[in-house]
């Protein structure tokens, strides 16, 4: 028999505890990489909101508690525009508003239709509403496929109805599924006069992004230009909230988890004493004894990662259909999480064992054959 065998059978001949160890393994590698996924989904979705202009970057009010909550006036966005080194500062409104249950969070973005073309967008049909119509709307070409609506059919949408003018293309998932309106009439729709969500800036040809970025952060340092993923914490301390709860969370799952296995670890060496005294008696080593325990229990915290990791698929997929997040959750399993999942279940484990290993080790063989 392999030392690996050996493993195997004492796990085997206590298959209730060794399960009901995997399973508390894997209930904390569950809540861990579930807040793992979807925060990552949630930073993933923001970034599809950000990134619906085409632009070389973006400048969003600072500390905003989430992205569509940041608030510019018309003044700040004058000064961005006459920043030097920037071609082009399109102000555009993000709001959102439940349609229907297939749609609660839908994506309605008021801009100018001379803004229209910096931004990105690409008139697929029809044609751009006027500057001040009250009752038009463009919709994104899966937007109109979703609703089945065509040019000329009415859309409901912020308690009126509005005639659909235009279809477009943004190349984004997110803004090809909304709808565009008049800056005004969805400023007026929301009692926000004068006010945009957020800013696109293209730079001059040849002008540094950094740079022209880090003029903008020192004149107005009320606001935040975001460039990269890493920089979406500036405008939504959501994001940062979420990864704070993940990395805590993972300190709490290790530190709870290391308790329960450390219990279960050490009710097992009482019962196996005289096992390990006669395994000391006939020539084993403490290092090996030692091997032997870490063994067993790394074993059940790999088992134990793996159930988690399914666990987790299904807890993120019953949270994506949540009324408050469907449409704008979508886990991403990304190879950190697995990696993470794997940590969590590794070091509590080990911890957990830790001090049972020890005794185990340092049982005298006569004393523990004696052991009754």
């Amino acid at each position: 028999m392999t030392f690996f065998d050996l493993i195997l059978r004492n796990l085997w001949k206590k298959k209730a505890r060794s399960i009901g160890l995997a399973f508390a393994v894997a209930i904390a590698v569950m809540a861990v990489v579930t807040l793992d996924v979807t925060s990552s989904g949630l930073e993933q979705s923001a970034a599809s909101i950000i990134s619906i202009g085409k632009a070389d970057f973006t400048v969003a009010q600072k500390g905003a508690s989430d992205t569509l909550s940041s608030t510019i006036d018309q003044n700040e966005l004058v000064r961005i525009g006459h920043t030097p080194g920037v071609a082009s500062a399109v102000g555009v409104l993000v709001e959102t508003e439940h349609i229907n249950a297939d749609n609660p969070v839908f994506i309605e973005i008021g801009i100018s239709p001379h803004n229209l073309a910096p931004f990105g967008v690409k008139v697929l049909g029809g044609q751009p509403y006027s500057p001040t119509a009250a009752h038009e709307v463009m919709l994104g070409w899966r937007a109109a496929a979703n609703f089945g609506l065509h040019i000329g059919d009415r859309f409901n949408a912020n308690g009126t109805w509005n005639t659909v003018v235009g279809i477009y293309s943004t190349g984004n998932a997110f803004g090809d599924a909304g709808a565009m309106f008049p800056l005004p009439a969805i400023q007026g729709y929301n009692r926000v006069p004068g006010i945009v969500t957020l800013v696109f800036v293209k730079d001059n040809p040849g002008a540094s992004a950094a740079a022209v970025a880090a003029r903008i952060d020192y004149a107005q340092p009320e606001l935040t230009t975001i460039r990269t993923a890493s920089q979406f914490g500036r405008a939504d301390q959501t994001l940062v909230y979420l990864q704070a709860a993940v990395n805590g969370s993972t300190v709490l799952a290790i530190l709870i988890g290391a308790v329960i296995v450390g219990n279960t670890m050490l009710l097992s060496l009482f019962e196996r004493t005289r096992e390990f005294g006669l395994l000391r008696a006939i020539g084993w080593t403490r290092r090996r004894t030692v091997s032997l325990l870490l063994g067993e229990s790394l074993l059940l915290a790999v088992l134990g990662a793996a159930i988690g990791v399914a666990l987790s698929f299904g807890v993120s997929a019953a949270l994506a259909q949540l009324p408050a997040l469907k449409g704008i959750l979508h886990p991403n399993f990304t190879q950190g999480a697995f990696w993470r999942a794997l940590f969590t279940a590794l070091v509590m484990t080990f911890i957990g064992a830790l001090y049972p290993t020890t005794r185990a080790a340092l049982l005298s063989p006569l004393k523990a054959l004696s052991y009754e």
